[in-house]
């Protein structure tokens, strides 16, 4: 750290706290040069670490910090610990001068609690056994959020399917996994030609039979970035709660709850959890299954996996079939929502 940035990270420090602070650690968590990002944690002698975070993006910004904000309390308010989002002095999220960008600033508290990412890299053995613990409390968390029916904010979750996130994004998600897989598909042997076009089309068929109704589905507002740098665990690797709320949004249940797992068994398993602190409406059951068929079989994952096969070509026909399989099966989502 130069002196010049240690000054910088001072001077915006008193905007928000009182007290000489210490720089204790900077990271840089900048995607690309449109999605400048950096979190610093700093320390006074009197008040203790508190985080300092500065952002130069399409989706950050003052009115969405805000939404941010109040979805933190809404998740404390069950019980969950989430780092309580805080103004500067004056009330606001500021837009400051940082490294030459024009940058919002926030704080936030320093967290009592580590992450499962952190947890996991000290006791690689225990992976298995801590996912799937957490798993289910993650399950729900998010049915206890989706039953309050939040409904403050119209800024959409970075899960949105039928929208974009932030105005950089050309698609949702979602449609860019499943062009990305069109193209790859489109460049295997011709004697896979008539399989993928006939995958595709059923993709495409059913995505806009999904259209159709996927706006009338109930939804809630959500936190939105469930990855295990994201879940605090305490001591005792008991989850604690969750941070980082900068992709969070008004998204629907079904939709962000389906996207959370890929494998079928466990989308049944967060469905059947879900279903105890959550009540399914009839156009939820009635649409799991196009939402299903959605959002899984030419996911990201998969795009990578047919990749995998190479010129294998009794393997490109197995993934094929099974992809085809996914877009297919009937599948009775209806008695774990029950």
């Amino acid at each position: 750290m130069n002196r010049s940035m240690d000054e910088e990270i001072k001077r915006l420090f008193v905007l928000f706290f009182d007290g000489m602070p210490h720089l204790v650690e900077l990271f840089d968590t900048s995607r690309d040069d449109a999605d400048f990002r950096v979190t610093c944690i700093v320390e006074t002698d009197s008040a203790g670490k508190y985080v300092l975070k500065l952002a130069d993006n399409d989706f950050t910004f003052p009115e969405k910090i805000t939404v941010w904000q109040r979805t933190v309390e809404e998740y404390r308010s069950l019980g969950y610990y989430c780092p309580k989002i805080l103004t500067d002095r004056s009330g606001h999220f500021p837009v400051v001068e940082f490294q030459g960008r024009k940058c919002v600033a926030y704080a936030e508290e320093f967290a009592p609690f580590r992450s499962a990412e952190n947890r996991f890299a000290e006791d690689k053995e225990q992976n298995t056994a801590l996912y799937d613990c957490y798993k289910q409390d993650i399950w729900r968390m998010t049915a206890r959020i989706a039953a309050k029916h939040l409904d403050y904010t119209d800024y959409p979750s970075a899960y949105c399917l039928f929208e974009t996130f932030c105005p950089s994004d050309k698609t949702d998600e979602v449609l860019e996994n499943a062009l990305n897989w069109k193209a790859y598909a489109d460049t295997l042997p011709g004697d896979f030609r008539e399989q993928t076009e006939r995958i595709w089309r059923l993709w495409t068929d059913n995505r806009k039979q999904l259209e159709t109704v996927y706006k009338k589905l109930p939804t809630s507002v959500f936190q939105a970035d469930l990855n295990p740098s994201n879940i605090l665990l305490d001591e005792e690797n008991r989850f604690a709660g969750v941070y980082d709320f900068n992709l969070c949004g008004k998204d629907v249940f079904l939709n962000y709850l389906i996207r959370e797992e890929y494998s079928l068994s466990r989308i049944c398993e967060a469905l059947r959890i879900a279903s105890e602190y959550y009540l399914f409406s009839e156009l939820e059951k009635n649409t799991a299954l196009p939402l299903y068929r959605c959002l899984t079989p030419l996911w990201y994952s998969r795009v990578e996996d047919l990749k995998k096969t190479g010129n294998d070509g009794k393997a490109i026909k197995a993934f094929l079939d099974e992809t085809e399989q996914m877009l297919t099966a009937p599948i009775d989502f209806r008695k774990y929502m029950e």
